[in-house]
This record gives structure tokens, sequence and C-alpha cells, in this order.
């Protein structure tokens, strides 16, 4: 296996540069952004710390090669022309998925079916065999086409890493877990600035800032279809996962608040904040937006809004959202962080955004809509 392998960090559109900074922040320099992906060159410890710690990214995949393929033929040999046999072992389960758009080759089941076989072809010469009983380790292979390019990868995370571990009950409509990370991370907020949110649903953002003010390892409470694999030792993810203990921050004081109108919602996010460990590290409420008092200076309202995608839920999103423009109108030390598809939103703030970043929460289009308060005075130290 070569020293350095190039990996594929997957997330939504929009998350690109967060992952990339995230990506460099593990000590990986060697990055290059693309659409829907941050490709980045590293060794085998790289894919056990990058599974751990990317809060942003949706998967991490081995990057086995790319060429161009018209044809059936093409793909077949260009796929076996791949060194399959360096990652995949002879009682290995290797399922192929695939994907393809404005490609030649569109018919996906008959592309992983070539692709299948062609790998197969590749096993028989490394082990001599005919036959592989696919009952070992589970390696899944993609085959993805985009403008008759061809790209072969190995998945090393399985489930997404949105999927932290702790939530084991959802709301109507949760927010993903790396979303809510990622408008944290775009937000200025510091472990001693105060967070609010006022729609907080099954507390995906208060849990998330308390897992990156306490340093907490997102992948940390989860496994990984790689930890299997023979080729990334054991120890390289004893080690990842120590370092991500060894990083963890818990006497840190955090101010975090979560509220919301539906109770039962407030029940599922205690239930997800029992679950990650961090019971006493944020409030929770039942509370509705006309009621809610944010308390101290220079914070962070950072909220998903309700959107109202039913018929006769408009009327109610547009009572949330002047409600939300009521409460912080007096917060003039407050930044502000909305994920929201309105349209209408900067209409009810009563003010026009600083910055408006586009961002998909699943396949709705939003706005990231940041209004920057002042940052806090610097502290000053007798020396």
């Amino acid at each position: 296996m070569p020293q350095q392998i190039e990996l594929i960090a997957t997330c939504p559109m929009g998350l690109e540069a967060i992952v990339a900074r995230e990506i460099r922040d593990l000590g990986y320099n060697e990055v290059t952004v693309e659409n829907g992906r941050v490709r980045f060159l590293g060794d085998e410890l790289a894919i056990c710390r990058a599974n751990l710690w990317l809060r942003t990214a949706d998967r991490i995949l081995v990057l086995m090669g790319q060429f161009k393929a018209l044809t059936f033929d093409e793909l077949f040999e260009g796929t076996k022309a791949l060194a399959w046999p360096d990652w995949i072992p002879n009682d290995a389960e290797f399922p192929v998925e695939g994907r393809s758009h404005k490609s030649q080759l569109s018919s996906v089941p008959a592309c992983q079916g070539i692709v299948k076989k062609a790998v197969v072809e590749k096993l028989k010469l490394r082990y001599g065999t005919e036959w592989f009983p696919e009952n070992g380790a589970r390696y899944v292979i993609e085959v993805a086409l985009l403008n008759d390019i061809a790209t072969l990868t190995i998945d090393t995370t399985g489930a997404s890493l949105h999927k932290r571990g702790y939530r084991k009950l959802v709301t109507e409509a949760p927010l993903k877990e790396t979303m809510a990370a990622a408008m944290i991370l775009l937000s200025r907020w510091k472990v001693d600035r105060p967070l609010y949110d006022p729609f907080c649903g099954s507390g995906t953002i208060p849990i998330e800032a308390a897992m990156i003010g306490w340093n907490i390892a997102p992948g940390l409470r989860r496994s990984f279809p790689s930890e299997a694999w023979g080729n990334i030792p054991r120890k390289l993810w004893d080690k990842a996962r120590d370092e991500a203990f060894d990083a963890v921050k818990d006497d840190v004081p955090l101010n975090i608040i979560g509220s919301d109108i539906d109770p039962s919602a407030i029940e599922v996010a205690e239930a997800a904040a029992k679950a990650a460990g961090l019971t006493k590290q944020f409030k929770l409420l039942v509370e509705p937006v006309a009621k809610a008092r944010p308390r101290g200076d220079y914070g962070c309202l950072i909220t998903n809004p309700p959107y109202g995608e039913r018929l006769g839920e408009a009327q109610d999103v547009e009572v949330a959202l002047r409600q939300l423009g009521a409460l912080t109108a007096p917060m003039p030390s407050w930044s502000m962080f909305i994920l929201s598809p309105s349209t209408q939103l900067e209409h009810y703030m009563n003010r026009r955004a600083d910055k408006k970043r586009k961002l998909f929460n699943g396949r709705i289009e939003c706005n990231l809509f940041q209004y920057l308060g002042p940052l806090p005075p610097r502290r000053h130290t007798d020396k």
C-alpha cells in the first residue's frame, strides 16, 4: 500500500471550504476543493482521524482511480487496471454502488455489474481462486460517472458522518448534525460567549455547539467499517481514539441554551443530550419565541426556524419569523446566524443581512443569513 493515500471527503454543496479547513486543522495540507467534495492526501492514520474528527463531511472515501469511460469495455478495463488487491482481501464482502450523471454509460445497474466483474477478475489474479466467499470485512465500492469520467472509490465510513450516535429519536424535520456544526463553525461563536437557539427542535445546534466547545470528536461514539480492515492496523484506530479522548476539554464552562415551543421536541433533545453525555453542559427549555429572553452580551443566536412545507403552515411560519425579529431587535451586541429558505426573512428582521451564504439543508435550498454584531472587548491582563 502506498504511504500517501488519495482520499475524498464528501459533503453537502456549500460546505466544501469548511471541510477543507477542518482537514487542514488535522494537519493534512495537500487539499483540493471540488463541488461537493474535498480531495486530500494522507496516510492510513488520516482515515481514522478524518472519520473521528470531521464535523461537516459526509463520508471519507479512498480514491482508487479516475478515467474516461464511454463504453462498457473502457469501464471494465479501467477498473481492472486499479490496485484492488492492495485493499481488498480474499474473504472481503465488496458490494458495488453506483451513480451516473451526464454520461454515455447511464445504466447504473449495468455499470455496477461491469465494475464488480472487473474487480473479481483482478482479485483472481492475486489470490489464484475462482470463488470469493465474501464473508469477511465490508468494503463498499462506488462507481460514479460524471461527464463520462468514472471515479472509483472505497467507502471507509459506512453510515454518513452526520450520524454521530447520540440521536436515537428524531423530530419531524431534524436539522442534520453536519449542517448544525457548519452553522456554528461559520459563526463567530467562542466558548466565552453565550449561544442561544430559540427553535432548537431536537437540540442539534446546542449539542453540536457543546461538542465543539469541549472539543469532542463527533465520531467518538460510533464505529466505522474500516475499523475491521486488515490494512489499517488496529493500533492506528486506538491511537486516533486516544488522541481524541485526550483532546476533550470538559472543564470549559459553557453558556448554551436551546428552547422550543414543542414539549415533545425538547424530550427528544434531552434524550439526545443524555446519549451524548452532555446533560449538564447546556439548558433546554420549553418556551415560545415570544417569551424568550436571552441573557448576556456579545452572544450568538444560531437557529433554523420552521419552514412550513405543508399546506396551511405558512401563517405559523410568518408568526415565528415575526417573533424572531421582535426577539432580536433589542439585542444590539449579539450576532445572528439564521438558516432559512424564506425570501422574506430580512423583512421580518427589519434589516438586511450583513452576509448571505447559500447552503442546502437536505434538498432544500436555503441561505444562512448572517447579522454580525460587535466582537467582545479584549480582556486585558496585568503583567
